[in-house]
């Protein structure tokens, strides 16, 4: 046997012993059920079941409508199937196929957070089927049909739709038609090919296939101009044999009756339908610049290298993730189904289909988000030949696309409650995208409208820099300074498909030749001539210390903000804000404060980065420079003093320094809501902690946790972001520097520098 054929199977074996376990561990399967209410004691009981369960229940009677107010029905949809086309290993049964609707509903939960109950009916007949899931209308929100075999599913659909009140989706042919139709758009698009006038030629016109040409001949492409193969060959007028009344609408009038023979002069093939049908020769015969869509899996009709080997001109798209331009059905069905549920939509329209499409379609041609970046690293992600739609994971597929479904919706009257503040809806969206994007809300409408707004970043090169510059420029945020070698700067803006322009969207500071460089040397020199820096040192720093450039920049009035620390240590940037910034006026310490997204819970912690063992009375100063960042949040401060001991429970010497803070802090900022020393679940948990002691100065949780070292408030951070808040952080946010500055750490996401960059204008605007 060949080595590479020995390989190939090595691989496929591998992959199946990690499905498997992937699929065994920790737990069996991919989904379980949570409760969203506590169950705790006899009071929770008697609320969730009986008796207080029947107030809800009389209220659905009085308004059917209460139902998606009182349950969790509007945001429950049923993916459902018979087992009969799972992917491509056909009819397989329903237990079989469990396993991909359990996925089907992890990728709903990921990525729209809609809550799923997968269902596999043991019936082939059409309309027992129908009778059986109609049945089922009072559960759901929505029902998902998936991996049901044509012609029946185009039946049931056409049923259920007629039958339920609520959307029903089947997304093998509408999932895949509405991704088809925004790439097919995009590639016709590059190609620079009107719709109108193009020649397009179908391999297989099973349910998947006529969906999307049903639904491409809506988007502009006309019906004459569509030719449809299969197994017996060319659709035409009078064929007999494999045809139904949906095929027949696309039979041409003609003597051809091989894919060879209709192919020649063909703008787009779209293939769904079996490995190898397409050949080289048959490439070579269509016009300039073709579209190939070969989506058969795992095959595809030909092979990307195939094509390229005889047209270096040709575009092209497959159903597979490791070739470029995947037509992917996740790029859509979770954000129809968010989009509908939250407009109360009573069935799926045609033009909430379209909506869709040109919703991916322009996605696809803004630059990229850096969560895709991350997942598909090393790609070009431009729009273009290899970049047609928008990967899995870009987190703006959300924000894009449920609004359009839920506007057209409610245009074409089928919204029950639609969306009455789409701004409040995008923003609830967002929310749910990036878990820090409420908090910040207030910080971007400041930062938005300050006029201070030129921000140095330290480590200009880097990709997360640039691709935050991207964003903030777009957003209007600030005026980015990038500190690096301007040609490198724009050869990387160009490789990771960006649209900034020097001079118009950003500045550089070439740490290669500046002019400005003497001046900085010369006055760093002066500033630290008595802390042991020499003349030398000095040309030296200023020359490699991107840190030390910022802030000099900072100090000389050149830029009014400053971003660093995306490598190396805390303390290392540090050093170089303390000798050239400086403390704020009565400031007598750094700290750095982080604030987490926890689940039901907003959470800040200091000192996470700066102090090793802080004295009371730095706590005490840390305490109220958190507790003031707080309040620019729009968040009402609750600090709560943390240690191993509970309000004097223990006399080691942590627990005397938070007792102490406490005193201090009651003495020097008496308007802040404050207490302890005290266990880190009392702080959290209020009525805990007035059973323990009544008298507490404030009710409900902290949220701000002070802690009584670095190793404390470290260990914690980490341990919570990672366990409990989605890697999602703000901050280090920098407290007590004299300017805007703020010192970032190695494991910051682009996310975070954006957010960090708000913060910085808006410092830099504000009023202390």
């Amino acid at each position: 046997m060949p080595t590479d054929t020995v390989q190939t199977e090595e691989k496929r074996a591998q992959l199946r012993r990690a499905a498997l376990e992937y699929h065994e561990f920790p737990t069996p399967g991919k989904i379980s059920i949570a409760a969203t209410k506590q169950l705790v004691n006899q009071h929770d009981l008697a609320l969730a079941y009986s008796p207080g369960v029947a107030s809800p229940c009389e209220e659905i009677i009085k308004d059917p409508a209460n139902a998606f107010k009182y349950t969790s029905r509007g945001n429950l949809v049923g993916v459902v199937t018979n087992g009969t086309a799972v992917l491509g290993l056909g009819d397989i049964g329903p237990l079989a196929s469990k396993p991909v609707m359990e996925g089907k509903g992890v990728l709903f939960k990921k990525f729209s957070g809609i809550d799923v109950f997968d269902i596999e009916i043991n019936e082939k007949d059409p309309d027992k089927l129908v009778e059986i899931i109609a049945a089922l209308e009072p559960t759901f929100g929505g029902i998902n049909l998936e991996d049901i075999k044509a012609p029946d599913c185009f039946y049931v659909e056409r049923k259920l739709r007629e039958r339920m009140k609520i959307p029903v989706f089947h997304d093998d042919q509408h999932g895949t038609a509405i991704t088809v139709g925004a790439a097919i758009l995009n590639g016709l698009k590059v190609a620079g090919k009107d719709p109108k006038e193009i020649k397009l030629v179908t391999s297989g016109a099973g349910a998947a296939a006529l969906a999307c040409l049903g639904l491409l001949v809506k988007l502009g492409i006309p019906r004459e101009n569509i030719w449809v193969t299969d197994l017996a060959g060319v659709v035409y007028e009078g064929r007999t044999e494999l045809m139904d009344e949906d095929k027949i609408q696309f039979a041409q009038k003609t003597d051809a009756r091989t894919l060879t023979e209709v192919i020649a002069g063909a703008d787009v093939f779209l293939g769904l339908s079996a490995g190898g049908v397409l050949k080289q020769s048959m490439v070579k015969s269509m016009a300039a610049r073709p579209v190939i869509f070969a989506l058969a899996n795992p095959n595809p009709e030909i092979l990307p290298e195939d094509v390229k080997a005889v047209r270096d001109d040709a575009i092209m798209a497959t159903g597979r993730s490791d070739y470029p331009n995947q037509v992917n059905n996740v790029l859509c069905f979770p954000y129809i189904f968010r989009g509908a549920l939250d407009a109360g939509a009573s069935t799926i329209t045609l033009e909430m289909e379209l909506a869709a499409v040109y919703a991916i379609a322009e996605l696809a041609q803004a630059e990229q988000s850096e969560v895709v970046a991350a997942a598909y690293v090393g790609e070009p992600l431009a729009f273009g030949p290899e970049y047609l739609i928008p990967k899995p994971f870009d987190p703006r597929l959300m924000m894009k696309i449920a609004p359009a479904v839920a506007q057209a919706a409610a245009d074409s009257g089928v919204a029950l409650r639609p969306i009455a503040d789409m701004d409040a809806y995008r923003e609830r969206l967002q929310s749910f995208v990036y878990a820090s994007g409420t908090i910040m809300k207030p910080i971007f409408v400041a930062a938005k409208r300050g006029l201070k707004k030129r921000v140095a970043y330290s480590e200009g090169e880097e990709e997360r820099v640039l691709r935050a510059a991207q964003i903030v420029v777009d957003e209007g945020v600030a005026r980015p300074t990038l500190i690096g070698r301007p040609a490198v700067i724009a050869k990387r803006i160009e490789k990771f498909g960006l649209r900034l322009r020097e001079e118009l969207d950003y500045d550089v500071v070439n740490v290669e030749q500046d002019h400005r460089y003497r001046d900085f040397w010369q006055t760093y020199h002066r500033m630290t001539e008595r802390k042991g820096i020499t003349e030398q040192m000095a040309k030296i720093e200023m020359r490699r210390r991107l840190s030390l450039i910022g802030a000099m920049l900072l100090h000389k009035g050149d830029v009014d903000g400053l971003i660093c620390g995306t490598w190396g240590s805390t303390g290392l940037h540090l050093q170089y804000m303390d000798q050239v910034i400086g403390k704020r006026a009565g400031v007598n310490t750094y700290a750095a404060m982080n604030g987490l997204m926890l689940p039901g819970r907003q959470v800040f912690l200091v000192d996470t980065h700066v102090n090793y063992d802080p004295t009371a009375e730095e706590l005490c100063e840390i305490t109220v420079m958190a507790a003031e960042e707080m309040m620019r949040f729009g968040l009402k401060p609750k600090a709560a003093l943390l240690s191993h001991s509970n309000f004097g429970s223990s006399n080691q010497p942590s627990a005397i320094k938070m007792r102490q803070t406490f005193q201090l802090l009651r003495q020097q900022a008496p308007w802040l809501e404050v207490e302890g020393e005290m266990h880190g679940d009392l702080a959290l948990d209020g009525d805990a902690r007035e059973q323990l002691l009544p008298n507490t100065l404030f009710k409900g949780e902290a949220n701000l946790l002070v802690l009584p070292n670095i190793d404390a408030a470290n260990i914690a951070y980490n341990l919570l972001k990672t366990a409990a808040g989605g890697n999602i952080a703000i901050g280090p946010v920098l407290l007590g520097a004299a300017k805007p500055v703020h010192v970032l750490t190695a494991s910051t996401t682009v996310r975070r520098i954006v957010n960090m960059t708000a913060l910085t204008v808006a410092d830099a605007n504000a009023q202390r």
